[in-house]
């Protein structure tokens, strides 16, 4: 079965030039020029929304936080203009999982998919798939279902999010640079900032932690990176 991709982008010349690329790079394309569009044309068979943060109607951040709410394994991948660092972040904050900058090249724009992709798991077979737990005092993660409870109770988190806490927690107490967060769960030839990994650590601790400004259990190490701290 073809990846499907939902393309939010008002501009039409843009919008044809990502469909064309990606049609021919194999994937299956809906487009919508306006948030509203969007909005009725998601459901649970899109693997990856490309959201332009400037539209028409509803922007693109609005359009972020509602897929994120009511599709949590969605993949999201904000579009923004040169230079607009407030956008990265706020897209981020929204629950984007990534995003890409105007002008990019069909190669990038393709890269951040694989990558987005291979951490939403689409392409993973049942027989790739083990059934196994990871537990750390009131924190259970079930790579199987891909979940995180806390005290048995479920916390939503965005693919990206999960692939973060199941790397660290397979390693507890152990530190990771900043860099090999990227590495390990956006990929090596990945394009963007490493302010990526912070946000969505601060992401994190606002949805584990009791305290997200003291955390326990996502804590930083200051020099060198992030550790799950078991202790």
């Amino acid at each position: 079965m073809k990846t499907k991709i939902l393309v939010l982008e008002d501009e039409a010349s843009i919008r044809s030039f990502i469909r064309i690329k990606l049609k021919g790079f194999g994937y299956e394309v809906l487009e919508a020029e306006t948030g509203k569009e969007a909005l009725a044309k998601i459901d649970d068979t899109i693997d990856i929304a490309l959201l332009d943060v400037m539209l028409p109607d509803i922007d693109g951040f609005e359009v972020c936080r509602q897929f994120r709410m009511n599709y949590p394994k969605l993949g999201i991948i904000m579009i923004t203009a040169m230079g607009m660092e407030e956008d990265k972040i706020t897209g981020l904050g929204n629950g984007a999982d990534d995003y890409i900058v105007k002008p990019f090249s069909p190669k990038e724009l393709v890269a951040r998919i694989e990558s987005l992709l291979r951490r939403i798991n689409i392409n993973k077979s049942n027989e790739e798939i083990k059934s196994s737990t990871i537990k750390h005092g009131r924190f259970i993660l079930d790579t199987d279902k891909r979940i995180l409870k806390k005290n048995d109770k479920l916390i939503s988190l965005t693919p990206t999010e999960y692939s973060i806490l199941e790397f660290l927690m397979s390693y507890p107490n152990k530190v990771f640079s900043r860099d090999e967060i990227l590495d390990r769960v956006w990929g090596k030839n990945y394009f963007g900032d490493i302010k990526t990994v912070d946000v969505n650590m601060r992401r994190i601790r606002q949805k584990i932690e009791d305290d997200a400004s003291n955390p326990s259990s996502l804590k930083t190490v200051w020099g060198h990176g992030y550790i799950w701290s078991t202790e």
